[in-house]
């Protein structure tokens, strides 16, 4: 079977995890092209990983190349756009996280995907992880009994990358939408999938006086910072109800004062409970359930996450193997997401429709 010729929108920080992913590929995929809005950038780009065609316009490299796939990693208002037109062109698509500003666009790039059959994977990269992995393998086996809360915690002292991260016109929110999605897809993914019925929450914007101070970033993002504004929140606590019974409070922050950066998912079951980040089971299972201790590693290992994850993409689009990250958990994650910042707006439970 011949190569995959494959396409990348987008040439920020996070497009070089997915072009390495791709590049772990050699026998299966190509990229044949790749396009930021940015020029200078993506001819930078371009150069610095051996790609001959670069594009300003996604449109355009989406007429020209006759793509099988392509990776959306955008800031965040360029998601829905870039993955409907790639979908109406009948290319496959990875969507980096979050899949969209809002649930409304989410669910426009998942009528696509149906509409064109084509694959749309979102970028729940945490799911990939050996936590994952072994977490799941316990939760499989039983060995947590009937799991009925769930933590999500993603804090970063001073932890805001600055530039469109922080403008809400370009990102939908802040560490709620950034950083939480993440933790929180993490516990609905290990809890099963439930489906979330309302959430209650609040938003914080007490500490943005001291996002440009120099101190524990994360990282910061490679577009120019210049001409964004800063008007998303410091931090964000919130509960949500899910059909089963589970409950699952979270909390993300850019901007905090606590000790240093931490971040955790713990479940609580029936039977016992686990902890990832570190990976600990909380029980007597292991003599219960002695087949089921990890000899992988248990740490969530970045690098290795996303190999892992375009290499599922890659086998889902040429195999049909199912999706182990698909469209309908990315709606299920932006109506979440929607009803926390409307509850902050309104003080009052917000209840998720469907």
């Amino acid at each position: 079977m011949s190569k995959l010729r494959v396409g990348i929108i987008g040439t920020g920080g996070i497009s070089n995890a997915h072009m390495a992913g791709y590049k772990a590929l050699p026998e299966e995929v190509e990229v044949v092209a790749v396009c930021d809005i940015n020029e200078p950038k993506v001819i930078a780009y371009a150069e610095k990983y051996g790609v001959s065609a670069w594009y300003t316009d996604y449109n355009e490299m989406l007429a020209k190349e006759n793509l099988d796939c392509v990776s959306v990693t955008t800031w965040n208002s360029a998601h829905m756009p870039a993955t409907v037109a790639a979908l109406n062109a009948g290319v496959n698509v990875i969507c980096e996280k979050p899949m969209a500003m809002n649930a409304g666009e989410a669910e426009l790039m998942l009528d696509a995907a149906r509409k064109n059959g084509k694959l749309l994977q979102i970028g729940f990269v945490r799911r990939f992880g050996g936590d994952a992995r072994a977490a799941k393998r316990y939760i499989d086996a039983g060995a947590l009994g009937d799991i009925y809360y769930g933590k999500a915690q993603y804090l970063r002292r001073r932890g805001c990358p600055g530039g469109w991260f922080g403008d809400k016109a370009y990102s939908g929110g802040g560490p709620l939408i950034d950083l939480g999605v993440h933790v929180m897809d993490l516990v609905r993914y290990l809890g099963g999938c439930p489906k979330p019925i309302s959430a209650f929450g609040a938003t914080f914007n007490n500490l943005t006086a001291t996002r440009d101070e120099a101190g524990e970033k994360a990282w910061v993002t490679t577009t120019d910072s210049k001409g964004f504004k800063f008007d998303v929140e410091d931090f964000t606590s919130a509960m949500i109800r899910f059909d089963n019974g589970l409950i699952m409070t979270v909390e993300a922050s850019f901007n905090l004062n606590i000790k240093h950066d931490y971040g955790a998912v713990e479940l609580f079951g029936t039977k016992s409970a686990l902890h990832i980040d570190p990976f600990e089971v909380y029980s007597d299972v292991d003599a219960e359930y002695p087949e089921l201790k990890p000899e992988e590693p248990t740490m969530f290992e970045f690098s290795k996450a996303f190999n892992a994850e375009i290499a599922a993409f890659i086998d889902s689009v040429k195999n049909g193997t199912p999706c182990k990250a698909p469209a309908e958990d990315g709606v299920a994650l932006m109506k979440i997401i929607d009803a926390i910042y409307k509850s902050a707006e309104t003080g009052r439970e917000a209840i998720i429709e469907w």
